[in-house]
């Protein structure tokens, strides 16, 4: 019974999730897998994490195609083509003696 008080219900989960951004989803994800990794909950427990785990992995890939979508929709061409350019990430390191050769 301890264990129950210390599970929010499930109506109160999904209302959370509703609201909740990206990266609180995916931090909720890892917490789940911790608990479920851990052996702690019950039979009953592990079905209702391994339950919300499927929701919140269902609304972040929701989420994902949500943000393609709009990123698509950015980066369209006027003839309708998309322009892919492939991102690369700033190095740390300057590449000149000043490390602003390339501004």
């Amino acid at each position: 019974m301890a264990e129950r008080d210390k599970q929010p219900s499930c109506e109160s989960m999904a209302s959370e999730e509703a609201g909740a951004d990206f990266a609180t989803t995916v931090e909720r994800l890892e917490q789940l897998v911790e608990r479920l990794e851990s052996g702690e909950l019950s039979l009953e427990g592990s079905l209702a994490a391994f339950e919300q785990g499927v929701r919140l992995t269902r609304d972040a890939q929701r989420r994902l195609d949500e943000a393609e979508l709009r990123v698509r929709t950015l980066i369209e061409g006027p003839d309708g083509g998309v322009d892919f350019d492939s991102f690369s990430a700033p190095s740390e390191e300057p590449s000149g003696e000043d490390g602003d050769s390339e501004r």
